[in-house]
């Protein structure tokens, strides 16, 4: 076996009934609501971020043509700021996913195929 090879689990197939209980259970629940609470909100503020820059590019001309310094105009500044809030957003997520989903999903994995402590 070579250092990048895992060696197999020996853990077993879960059955559909006990997927469907875990699913069911109220800490998968609360695992599904954090993240919901997370991603729709952050979702829709993103979608009315990038809505209001389309609609000031295609409504207010003389708006985003305000030269800010030199030739950088407002425009421009909101456009780069889509980059910028898109590469915050997905740090914000990944921390929020190391820190609270991913330790309670790989607890809840652990509990259906049988590693739990």
């Amino acid at each position: 076996m070579s250092e990048t090879e895992l060696p197999p689990r020996e853990a077993h197939m879960p059955s559909g009934e006990q997927y469907l209980a875990m699913q069911a259970s109220p800490e998968f629940q609360e695992l599904r609501n954090r993240l919901r609470r997370f991603v729709f909100p952050m979702s829709a503020a993103f979608l009315v971020w990038y809505a209001s820059y389309v609609l000031l590019g295609a409504f207010a001309h003389d708006f985003m043509a305000i030269r800010v310094w030199g030739n950088i105009n407002v425009g421009l500044l909101i456009g780069v700021g889509q980059f910028v809030t898109t590469f915050l957003i997905t740090g914000i997520y990944v921390r929020f996913a190391n820190k609270v989903i991913d330790p309670r999903a790989t607890a809840l994995r652990e509990e259906l195929e049988g590693h739990a402590p």
